[in-house]
């Protein structure tokens, strides 16, 4: 059996080493990325809820980057929500703002009651591009 092919990026954020998992696994040309919360580099939350979701989406932008790949090779997006509710249209216009145009990747946005002291988390999977 092969050993998992790791992905992190360069500038790892401390909850990786805390919580003992990688940033993402590549299998193939699938990319399985890790949820990622708004965590600064210390592993602490962004105190503002608009602040982590944005955080979020920039730490799954830069392990996507450490795979060769963008937004647009994102296939499937599952988001965990604290209170969904109230941050559905922070998260959407954070989203619409990150993901671009149609098509759209597949989406699951699912209410959850604890996120570690987070209160927003996001997970995707993605096709590695192929090298021209």
């Amino acid at each position: 059996m092969a050993k998992r092919d790791a992905i992190f990026p360069a500038d790892r954020h401390a909850l990786y080493e805390a919580h003992r998992y990688s940033a993402a696994i590549r299998s193939g040309d699938i990319l399985f990325v890790s949820g990622q919360v708004g965590s600064r580099e210390d592993g602490s939350p962004e105190p503002l809820f608009e602040d982590q979701v944005r955080r979020a989406f920039a730490n799954l932008r830069a392990v996507l980057s450490a795979a060769g790949c963008t937004f647009d090779d994102v296939v499937d997006v599952t988001t965990f929500h604290t209170d969904p509710e109230a941050q559905i249209e922070t998260v959407m216009a954070v989203r619409e703002a990150e993901i671009g145009e149609p098509p759209y990747p597949n989406w699951t946005a699912v209410g959850v009651n604890w996120l570690a002291g987070f209160d927003f988390e996001i997970k995707v999977i993605a096709r590695i591009p192929q090298s021209e």
